[in-house]
């Protein structure tokens, strides 16, 4: 991860607690503008959608939702295996 207001390269334990900061600039972790969520072209600065509304996106918060900057996200089944099933069930014998 990396701290969106200096930079600098952190790298994380298990999970980012709510008094988590930043070593070099001492700035919250657990805040909006860390999480990968945050985009600024979003309603209410958020991707998510079932998030609830935070208006001090700098300070820590406690949102359910938050996934800091950089972590992979998991992939699941979706496309290519649903699309394959519906196309099995048009298929003619």
């Amino acid at each position: 991860m990396h701290c969106a207001f200096c930079g600098a390269g952190i790298e994380l334990k298990d999970k980012v607690m709510r008094n988590d900061t930043c070593p070099q600039c001492t700035r919250d972790l657990r805040c909006c503008k860390q999480c990968q969520f945050f985009d600024h072209h979003a309603y209410n600065d958020c991707k998510e959608v079932m998030a609830e509304r935070i208006t001090d996106k700098e300070r820590a918060n406690f949102c359910g939702y938050y996934r800091p900057r950089g972590t992979p996200v998991k992939k699941g089944r979706k496309g290519g295996d649903a699309r394959e099933a519906l196309e099995a069930l048009f298929k003619k014998k």
